[in-house]
């Protein structure tokens, strides 16, 4: 048996020895990332380590930080009050609101992480304060993120339209970025209009269940847009929830300008957002040393770990080849359809585990040859792979997904682990499956 299958059963018996003996999992990838790379593949300690996500970890720890602070010295609390005041009380417009906010940052030119690392915080805390599913809303910002990304100057849309341009395939940037936004736009729309119908069928507030939907929507209670029973319970949990706005102290007000200056230079430079939300969080902590103390227990360290070691042991699979070995053995198919099928699931399936810009970077240029022998229209299949690639970001094992799970209710935190999991999971079958069948099996 070659190493690239071996290192694919391994991950697999990580995943059923996580689930069934309850071993933490970041613990099992850091041991099957040693196992394998210096029993089969050889490697140096050195090697091994290079392959740490040491960007992913900064990002994680350094945003977590800055808003763990934030929520100590009440900047959280005055953010969450100003966002209510917006949409006076009607609780149903919230997860909306995020979903257009991270589409706008996203399609300006917002990294993935950087826009779900500004919106997230508030949108987490937010659910938990008027008992929106942290699901949803956590859902509605990845897909949010997704939909902007792929705007002409969006950074998914630049890395797509710009290697098809390269290697001479055909492309169409604005028809990229409107299917790409109206797909996740849809997605959401289902959403949410299950999880309301749920709602008013069981009159509970949250049963934390995950049920239909692909296998992977909470039922918690969410508020009817509209009609007498929706309105009435907008109503109520507005005026149970909506508390008398914080003073603006100077903690706050330094804690807003730091936020807003980690937007400002995200947006606006190359720096990492990892590196930025660490400074600045480094800069409150001067200013208020109680609060940083107070902080630190609340960065997500169980998450944080979990999740490098997960991404650890990917980026070990893709310096052995086994994504590129996946992807050779898929070229010699004879189908078509069959082949662009597959592209969209390794597509799905990587990008669930490791970074979105990668395997974008990575599988379009591997699928050029086959764009370029006409057998399916090139740019449907360009869109269908970006759909299948990033629709499943809020896996947790993603950094989208990674930065919703740390920004939850600390009491919610296993759960929306849980609930992302099994969605992403099935958004590994569904979304590669919808992108195909839509875009290119109807070759248009």
């Amino acid at each position: 048996m070659s190493i690239q299958l071996i290192s694919i059963a391994v991950l697999v018996g990580v995943f059923v020895l996580a689930t069934f003996l309850n071993v933490h999992m970041g613990a099992l990838a850091f041991v099957a990332t040693f196992v394998v790379g210096l029993g089969l593949a050889d490697y140096s300690e050195k090697e091994i380590l290079a392959d740490f996500p040491a960007g992913l970890f900064v990002i994680l720890v350094g945003v977590t930080f800055l808003f763990a602070i934030a929520k100590v010295n009440g900047t959280i609390d005055w953010l969450v009050d100003a966002a209510v005041s917006l949409v006076r009380g009607r609780v149903w417009a919230f997860p909306w609101i995020m979903f257009l906010i991270a589409a706008c940052l996203a399609g300006i030119g917002a990294v993935p992480p950087a826009a779900v690392a500004i919106i997230a915080p508030t949108a987490m805390r937010i659910a938990q304060r008027y008992q929106i599913s942290p699901l949803l809303m956590g859902l509605m910002v990845a897909n949010g993120v997704s939909a902007g990304e792929f705007s002409p100057i969006g950074l998914f849309g630049i890395i797509v339209n710009d290697i098809a341009i390269e290697n001479g395939v055909q492309s169409s940037p604005l028809l990229l970025f409107v299917s790409c936004f109206v797909v996740n736009a849809v997605l959401c729309y289902v959403l949410y209009a299950v999880i309301t119908h749920r709602a008013q069928r069981r009159n509970t507030s949250d049963d934390g269940d995950i049920a239909t939907a692909a296998g992977g929507l909470s039922s918690a209670r969410m508020p009817e847009p509209g009609g007498g029973g929706g309105a009435q319970m907008v109503a109520e949990r507005a005026a149970v929830g909506v508390a008398a706005r914080p003073v603006m102290t100077p903690r706050i007000a330094a804690t807003l300008t730091g936020l807003a200056a980690m937007v400002g230079i995200v947006l606006f430079s190359d720096l990492d957002i990892g590196f930025v939300a660490m400074t600045l969080a480094t800069v409150l902590s001067v200013l208020s040393p109680a609060d940083a103390k107070d902080a630190l227990p609340k960065i997500a360290w169980p998450s944080v770990f979990l999740i490098v070691g997960i991404v650890t042991y990917v980026n070990l699979l893709q310096e052995l080849g086994t994504v590129t070995y996946v992807s050779d053995a898929v070229a010699h198919l004879r189908s078509p359809l069959l082949i662009a099928l597959l592209i969209c699931v390794i597509g799905a399936v990587v990008s669930a585990f490791a970074s979105t810009t990668g395997i974008l970077g990575a599988l379009v240029p591997l699928a050029v040859p086959f764009l370029l022998a006409g057998e399916v229209n090139a740019v449907a299949m360009l869109i269908a792979l970006s759909l299948a690639s990033s629709i499943v970001d809020a896996s947790p094992f993603s950094t989208t997904g990674a930065l919703i799970v740390a920004n939850s209710a600390e009491e919610d935190r296993d759960k929306v682990m849980a609930q992302l999991l099994r969605w992403g999971m099935a958004m590994i079958v569904v979304a590669p499956l919808m992108a195909w069948a839509v875009f290119v099996v109807p070759g248009w």
